[in-house]
């Protein structure tokens, strides 16, 4: 179960990173946005290209939040632990040691 989620997770993660640099930035960036779009040979306008990406963009960021969360959640194992209830000195205290007797001349 665990791997499947993980391939699913590094798919969005590839998926979602290809998506935020189609985008087109205020500087240009590597958008596919670029020239006048306008005319009968385009496929989107450019306006209608950005709000695909933007929306494309934000479901692949709530799938990919939501993979996160059921990962942590299975690498938890529902059980919630603190490392210093780990560590030995927790688990067994000492027996109190008796101080030696004076050594009388």
């Amino acid at each position: 179960m665990t791997v499947i989620v993980l391939t699913i997770h590094l798919m969005l993660a590839l998926a979602l990173i290809l998506v935020v640099l189609l985008q087109r930035s205020e500087g240009g960036g590597l958008g596919i946005g670029g020239g006048s779009g306008g005319g009968m040979g385009s496929f989107m306008s450019a306006r209608g290209t950005a709000n695909l990406l933007t929306r494309l963009t934000a479901v692949l960021a709530a799938a990919f939040m939501g993979t996160s969360i059921f990962l942590a959640i299975l690498a938890g194992g529902g059980t919630s632990s603190s490392i210093i209830d780990q560590t030995p000195a927790a688990q067994e205290a000492p027996a109190p040691t008796e101080p030696a007797a004076p050594v009388s001349q």
